[in-house]
């Protein structure tokens, strides 16, 4: 038990020494409009932090009053690599009424960016509903919007009783789809000389037409209690009700100036590409590993365009499987789209990623923007081992030399000797050469078997030797990825008997026919690189699905029509 604890704590104490030593901060309000008297959160993500960071609240007090904080650690591990998160929630009570603005804060080392806070004098057309125990509010943020933008409906349950049981429905509407954002939050303020608890919820709402949005009224039901009821040691429950008004949204078509064919209308996009070298040559069957994030702010992942790369001139592509989700900051929906490729250059020469482009609108500033992956140009060279041209062999071969024929052959050494000895010299310098380039090719698969330590790069190697001859080595090849993946395997035998895929069974068979195969290991390999392309179907899981479709960039009906199509992932 020690030992098992003390292993754990190890493994989590290089987890942790593994954590980029960069952090990013990003401050968000849960509500960006308030009236006198309620409260807001302030949230504070703190992006490669795990330990407690304190917060310089000094700057506040003008203008707030700090009701609680709380701050929430979270340590997460995506495709192999560490991602640590720090949530700092601080409550908020403002002052007075105008509009404020929260400063940047100090927060360890970094600072937050100023956020503008609207607060409003209370309502006094809501002095009705203040006379009752429970009422509900709804609300659409911002008021208007585009069509596919994502919008905030917001529901708030007001009541100055105790409530046993209750059940708030949620939002419906034709021509629009709505989503949880979040927890709900619970607050308390002052309406009408009355205090009330508060129970405010959020959904995403996305018109999917253009026009206007009618939101029908949401219903809430329960049952209350007079706790102070002196006459009665078990309280009777009363049924109470409440329900909101219908909300009215107009939703803006498609701007003139926006690539209808590419609609994605978002608050924020970022489009990154990591694993390529930054220079320097490679060979002929090096795999280059390259990994494409594509998130937005305002958006589900099903919404964005899978990333994706043509074909490339003098190389295979083969797409790994993505990773995809939707979390919520709590105001918006954030979608994420990762795609890892391998790309195993075939021939020398110049290898070239062409420049990957995605088109979105920017609802903040209302002006199409271009995310962008520039082109990146490799050189190519022959595969290790392998001579660059002819002329380079030819060229160790000794030079004629001319004999005159009417010397004396009893002057001097005789030309047949000196021809011989030559000639030796020539052979023996050629066999040392050959024994070397053995030598340097031997020493180079070593060091790429060694380097080759996740299952993705082995897979990589095993299609890059897939497109070779030698049956041996792709057999090795195979099953080096194969036992990274179920380490119990020990020959092709076992790979076969586990995987449940007939098509990859007969390619297996059919290599071994070949490396059994009388005088020789080579021959043709038609179609294993491709059989095994999208990995092992191993018979207790269920094969991968296809990746390479991509999802609509236009999911969305600007000309009336309701139907939406349905996500590709």
């Amino acid at each position: 038990m020690k030992r098992t604890l003390r292993t754990w704590l190890s493994g989590l104490f290089l987890l942790v020494l593994s954590l980029p030593a960069w952090a990013s901060i990003q401050a968000t309000l849960d509500r960006d409009r308030v009236q006198l008297g309620e409260i807001v959160t302030l949230n504070i993500r703190i992006q490669g932090a795990i330990t407690p960071q304190p917060v310089d609240m000094a700057e506040l007090a003008p203008d707030f009053d700090v009701v609680n904080s709380s701050a929430h650690a979270s340590l997460t591990v995506v495709n192999g690599h560490p991602e640590a998160a720090l949530m700092i929630g601080l409550v908020l009570k403002p002052k007075h009424a105008g509009d404020l603005t929260i400063p940047a804060l100090r927060v360890g080392g970094l600072f937050t960016s100023p956020i503008s806070l609207e607060v409003d004098e209370p309502d006094p057309v809501a002095a009705p509903n203040n006379r009752k125990n429970v009422y509900l509010e709804a609300s659409v943020e911002p008021a208007k919007g585009y069509v596919g933008q994502q919008l905030q409906y917001v529901l708030r349950l007001y009541f100055a009783t105790s409530l046993s049981a209750g059940a708030l429905d949620d939002p419906q509407a034709d021509g629009a789809s709505f989503q949880r954002l979040g927890n709900d939050l619970n607050y308390e303020t002052d309406q009408g000389g009355r205090h009330y608890h508060v129970i405010e919820r959020r959904y995403a709402l996305v018109p999917q037409r253009a026009g206007k949005l009618v939101i029908p009224p949401v219903q809430f039901q329960g049952e209350s209690v007079d706790m102070n009821d002196p006459d009665t040691f078990f309280p009777n429950s009363q049924p109470v009700a409440a329900s909101t008004p219908s909300v009215t949204v107009n939703v803006q078509g498609v701007p003139a100036n926006a690539d209808k064919q590419t609609w994605l209308p978002v608050r924020d996009l970022k489009l990154t590409a990591e694993g390529l070298p930054d220079g320097g040559d490679m060979h002929v069957g090096q795999p280059l590993n390259l990994t494409m994030l594509l998130q937005a702010t305002g958006a589900s992942y099903d919404s964005l365009p899978a990333p994706s790369l043509p074909p490339i001139d003098g190389a295979n592509v083969y797409p790994d499987k993505p990773l995809n989700g939707t979390r919520s900051d709590g105001t918006s929906l954030v979608g994420r789209r990762q795609q890892s490729f391998a790309i195993i250059p075939s021939r020398p020469g110049t290898l070239v990623i062409p420049e990957i482009t995605v088109h979105w609108w920017n609802v903040i500033t209302g002006q199409p923007e271009v995310a962008r992956l520039p082109e990146r140009r490799f050189t190519v060279l022959p595969a290790v081992g392998q001579p660059a041209a002819a002329s380079s062999v030819r060229s160790t071969a000794p030079v004629p030399v001319a004999v005159d024929k009417t010397a004396s052959p009893a002057t001097g050494v005789p030309w047949r000797w000196i021809a011989l000895a030559s000639l030796a010299l020539w052979l023996l310098s050629v066999l040392v050469w050959w024994l070397r380039r053995r030598a340097v090719a031997s020493e180079a698969g070593t060091r790429t078997n060694k380097a080759l330590a996740t299952p993705r790069q082995l897979r990589a190697a095993f299609i890059a030797t897939a497109q070779g001859g030698d049956a041996t080595k792709q057999a090795h090849a195979l099953m080096a990825w194969a036992k990274a993946e179920r380490p119990a395997l020990q020959n092709l035998g076992d790979l076969a008997d586990e995987l449940g895929s007939a098509e990859q069974r007969e390619a297996i068979a059919a290599l071994q026919r070949r490396r059994y195969a009388a005088h020789g290991t080579t021959g043709s390999a038609a179609g294993l690189a491709a059989c095994f392309s999208g990995g092992f179907v191993w018979k207790t899981l269920a094969p991968p699905s296809s990746t390479n479709g991509l999802p609509s960039l236009y999911p969305f009906d600007v000309h009336g029509d309701d139907k939406r199509p349905s996500p590709q992932d």
